[in-house]
């Protein structure tokens, strides 16, 4: 395993095989660590109800939970009245990811996002591909109790440019993820999250205080598929889109295709024209290959001509940034200037290889590409 950081970086994997204590100790000061698994902490975005009951107002399934009852997501008790998050603090996976493999393309290309995840998720993608985190309790998983300030001290050490919240679905850490962003903009470090977008408006807006950027996971473009393979609800998902436009944080989607089941030119065309009038030309927009996983094993991965037709058809619409992913090695994965048509960001997988641009132009004719450089 070969980092940046040998001392600040730890693959998912090595993480879960490894003491707790040695995990720990790569990062952090013995007085930063605790053993606080299932301790938490108070929850935000909730109310209290007769008879002990709290409302979770987090994401839009606004879970009622009885006294020693959790909310859908699992992470979330409700402890006589009072709601506790059991996954503040409660690090499951931490690594030093290029920006690119969150995607991330138009964001600060070629830097490395201290990319963190907690257990858990507020939807069941049958397709899910980290379910080793995101479909667990917190008791399932091993975790390291990192501080705000703590975690954002590491990243810097690991010469992270940002923080990254990903792997399970940050929603469902939003008390902490807020906390560490906030930790992490006073030492100059960025906040990028990665999530399904599944989350009610009020803790958005909060969140958009303090991050600048976030990547949906569009999972596709219907309520039947959205009810029947992700376990949630599309019209949410755009809501958090439409607001995120509002609030001015640069966004990005990835559409993951999957055969037979939301790759219909239809569909695909539909979506396009959706981000086109809703979001603008500026948003990219990423078709990504499917592969079997979880639930969904039954399928084979996505024909690479599925998701070129699907490149075709964004392109048709007059979406000018439009990309494959996990792809390694395609043209697809590589940026081009509108206006001249010259590349001014190739890619190999997650890494550049070539940079043809001067701060946030093309360096050939001096159009400007939309995003964040530098």
């Amino acid at each position: 395993m070969k980092s940046d950081d040998s001392r600040t970086t730890l693959s998912r994997r090595a993480f879960f095989g490894c003491g707790l204590a040695s995990a720990g100790a790569m990062l952090f000061a013995p007085s930063v660590l605790g053993s606080r698994k299932m301790e938490g902490a108070e929850a935000r975005y909730y109310e209290k109800l007769s008879r002990n009951l709290v409302q979770c107002h987090l994401c839009p399934w606004e879970c009622t939970v009885r006294p020693a009852g959790r909310g859908r997501c699992e992470v979330r008790e409700n402890r006589e009245g009072t709601f506790y998050s059991l996954v503040y603090g409660e690090v499951a996976s931490f690594y030093n990811d290029p920006i690119e493999k969150k995607p991330f393309y138009h964001f600060l290309p070629g830097r490395t996002a201290f990319s963190i995840a907690t257990a858990g998720c507020n939807v069941e993608c049958k397709f899910c591909q980290n379910w080793e985190l995101a479909q667990r309790r917190p008791e399932d998983l091993p975790s390291v109790f990192m501080k705000p300030k703590a975690l954002a001290e590491a990243a810097v050490r690991a010469g992270s440019a940002a923080v990254a919240y990903t792997y399970n679905e940050p929603t469902i850490f939003a008390e902490y993820m807020i906390d560490t962003a906030a930790a992490s903009r006073e030492i100059g470090l960025r906040n990028v999250v990665i999530s399904n977008g599944f989350m009610n408006p009020e803790p958005l807006r909060d969140l958009c205080r303090v991050i600048d950027a976030y990547k949906v996971d569009l999972k596709g473009f219907s309520e039947s598929y959205y009810e029947k393979f992700v376990g949630g609800r599309l019209a949410p998902v755009l809501r958090s889109l439409e607001i995120l436009k509002q609030e001015g944080i640069w966004t990005e989607i990835v559409y993951l295709v999957v055969p037979t089941l939301n790759d219909s030119d239809k569909e695909i065309r539909e979506m396009c024209r959706w981000v086109l009038h809703e979001l603008g030309p500026d948003v990219p927009v990423h078709f990504s290959r499917f592969h079997p996983k979880y639930k969904l094993l039954n399928l084979p991965p996505t024909p690479i001509s599925t998701l070129e037709k699907a490149w075709r058809i964004g392109r048709d619409v007059g979406l000018p940034y439009v990309y494959l992913g996990n792809v390694p090695g395609h043209p697809g994965g590589d940026t081009a200037c509108p206006a001249c048509g010259g590349k001014v960001i190739s890619r190999i997988g997650y890494r550049v290889t070539g940079f043809q641009m001067k701060e946030n132009r093309c360096a050939r004719c001096g159009d400007q590409i939309p995003g964040v450089w530098i």
